[in-house]
């Protein structure tokens, strides 16, 4: 079948031993790839109720279909497995320049179980997997990591392309619950714990190289397309924006709806936003856009900062979602400080949406008495020894390390704790922007904001912010089509650009199926129905598509709220719209 090499590569750490295996054509066309392959293999393969931890949980890499073709958006890669962090589904997703590498071993997924002896890298190739001691590495850095990851583990053979490497941390080492999977330095599959998982296996990193390329339909019409949209990008006035400003730039448009969530969620405008905004970014550091391949959007930023303590520092950063945890929730008022704290959180492997609420809740916790610590609201240095210590479990980081409902419980602060099924939600507050209260709680991995990206039709005027009645139609219509981004697999911020139709006009080009919107819904409700029905057999409940307690109480400082009343009414639409009863 065009679009897929019909290859999944089954790795056993347990003897060191390696498959190729095949799923049917029948697979594919229900499912795709990325997230739906990905999705089918761990709902096959995993066995039910198991500790995320033990070692017959699997690990699920996973490209799509546009993989390693000129399809603007489409240098990513997926990984799914059962979460630590919230013991239920996780997917997360990254981009750079590895996504490449992977993709061209020539297989759709590979699926890792079992747990390596002693810490070991992977060498994958098309025809061959090595399997390495490294335990020399163990202890080291991502950054570090992954240059001798790539230098020691490729391969001169001249026939292969560039090598891609995966690494994690000394937080996943140490199974902190959130930590994350590195490539590129600085791009992470940076939500749920995969890195964790990972970590469990005794897996230091992987390395990818081959020459492989998928079969296509219609190459043509695929390069036309490509071309099309170089020319009408040039004068876009959204990947200008991207271009120029990056993900930062979303700092002043959440200030101004009063949503950006500050000093631990109780308040949503933060004063200081013009210190940790795209211009103070762009005036205080020097700052080159950076992209992915096959990316004209560019969103990257490439910063190093220029004076002070910090003078010398690089990193891609840091993101709109560092920025808010670190400079809102923290409230740390200095964006070089922030891409301080960036920097740290990469180079431990720690997510830092979760690692940022989760210093913020210390913070929190310390002003109301609870916890005797030495750190407060804006303390950057207090921030940076607190991620020290979850990383490497010493002290008050061992239970930070555990996530915040192992934390909430033991400081009897549940009824403060801001999550989703254990997962922290993204910098948009659904008392400002009430459809994203619907993205936390209905989405399959816990609070998320890119199941639908909905903060986009909510800040643009698409739809009302205030708006109840309806809204979930029209955000089941974001998450159908994003779902299918996933499939492919697809960025985010190309989601004006591939509408259902030109979706259709891909997976036709790509894989030579006939898909209008009713084909590509069916795909896409085929994947979320797989997805949910792995929750419900891993102890989902209809309970844990809520928000928390905390999230129902007004904003401090503008009085905005949404009520249970309006979230029980958009789920029960959302519900019927998916035809659910659980």
């Amino acid at each position: 079948m065009h679009g897929f090499y019909g290859r999944i590569l089954k790795i056993n750490l347990n003897d060191n031993s390696y498959r190729v295996d095949t799923v049917s054509s029948e697979i594919y066309k229900t499912y795709l790839g990325g997230k739906g392959l990905g999705t089918y293999l761990l709902h096959q393969e995993n066995p039910e109720g198991i500790d995320p931890l033990q070692p017959d949980n699997r690990l699920v890499f996973a490209t799509g279909p546009v993989s390693g073709n000129n399809i603007w958006g489409s240098c990513r890669y997926g990984v799914f497995t059962k979460s630590p962090q919230t013991g239920f589904y996780a997917e997360s997703y990254a981009g750079g320049k590895a996504p490449e590498a992977i993709d061209s071993c020539g297989f759709d997924a590979i699926v890792i179980h079992g747990k390596a002896t002693s810490p070991s890298v992977l060498a994958v190739f098309p025809d061959r997997v090595e399997f390495h001691e490294a335990g020399d590495i163990w202890g080291k850095d991502t950054y570090t990591t992954e240059d001798i990851v790539l230098k020691r583990f490729s391969s001169p053979e001249k026939d292969l392309n560039r090598p891609g490497a995966v690494v994690i941390g000394p937080a996943a080492e140490n199974l902190v619950r959130f930590a994350v999977i590195e490539n590129d330095y600085w791009r992470s599959a940076g939500r749920t714990g995969v890195g964790t998982v990972m970590g469990s296996k005794n897996l230091k990193g992987i390395m990818f190289q081959g020459n492989r390329q998928r079969s296509l339909y219609h190459p043509d019409r695929l390069k036309t397309l490509f071309k099309k949209m170089a020319r009408e990008a040039k004068e876009n006035p959204a990947v200008n924006a991207y271009k120029t400003m990056g993900t930062p730039m979303m700092v002043k448009l959440l200030n101004d709806a009063k949503g950006f969530p500050t000093r631990y969620w109780k308040e949503g405008v933060c004063d200081h936003w013009e210190q940790i905004n795209s211009d103070a970014l762009h005036q205080r550091c020097q700052v080159t856009p950076h992209a992915c391949l096959k990316c004209f959007m560019a969103c990257g930023r490439l910063s190093t900062v220029q004076r002070g303590r910090h003078a010398g520092l690089k990193v891609e950063g840091p993101e709109y979602e560092t920025i808010y945890a670190f400079g809102g929730l923290c409230m740390i008022d200095s964006i070089e400080e922030i891409a301080y704290l960036n920097d740290v959180c990469d180079r431990l492997g720690l997510d830092t949406i979760t690692a940022g609420n989760l210093c913020a809740f210390t913070m929190e916790a310390v002003q109301r008495e609870k916890v005797d610590y030495p750190i407060r609201y804006g303390d950057v240095d207090a921030v940076a020894e607190l991620l020290e210590k979850i990383a490497y479990r010493r002290d008050i980081g061992d239970l930070l390390a555990q996530g915040i409902r192992a934390t909430a419980r033991e400081w009897n602060l549940e009824d403060i704790a801001v999550h989703v099924k254990g997962l922290e939600p993204p910098g948009y507050d659904p008392r400002a922007l009430k459809g994203m209260g619907l993205a936390y709680a209905t989405s399959d991995r816990g609070a998320c904001h890119l199941r639908a990206t909905f903060y986009k039709p909510e800040l643009s005027g698409m739809i009302d912010p205030e708006q109840i009645d309806g809204k979930a139609e029209l955000f089941v219509d974001f998450e159908d089509r994003l779902t299918l981004f996933d499939t492919l697999i697809l960025c985010r911020f190309y989601r004006d650009f591939y509408t259902w139709d030109g979706l259709g006009e891909i997976i036709h080009n790509t894989c030579g199926i006939d898909a209008d919107k009713t084909v590509l819904q069916q795909i896409a409700t085929n994947v979320l129905n797989l997805t949910r029905n792995f929750n419900l057999r891993e102890g989902l409940t209809v309970k844990d598509d809520k928000l928390p307690v905390a999230l129902y109480r007004k904003l401090e400082d503008t009085g905005a709220v949404i009520t249970e009343e309006e979230m029980d009414s958009m789920v029960r639409d959302y519900y019927r719209i998916r035809g659910w009863s659980n």
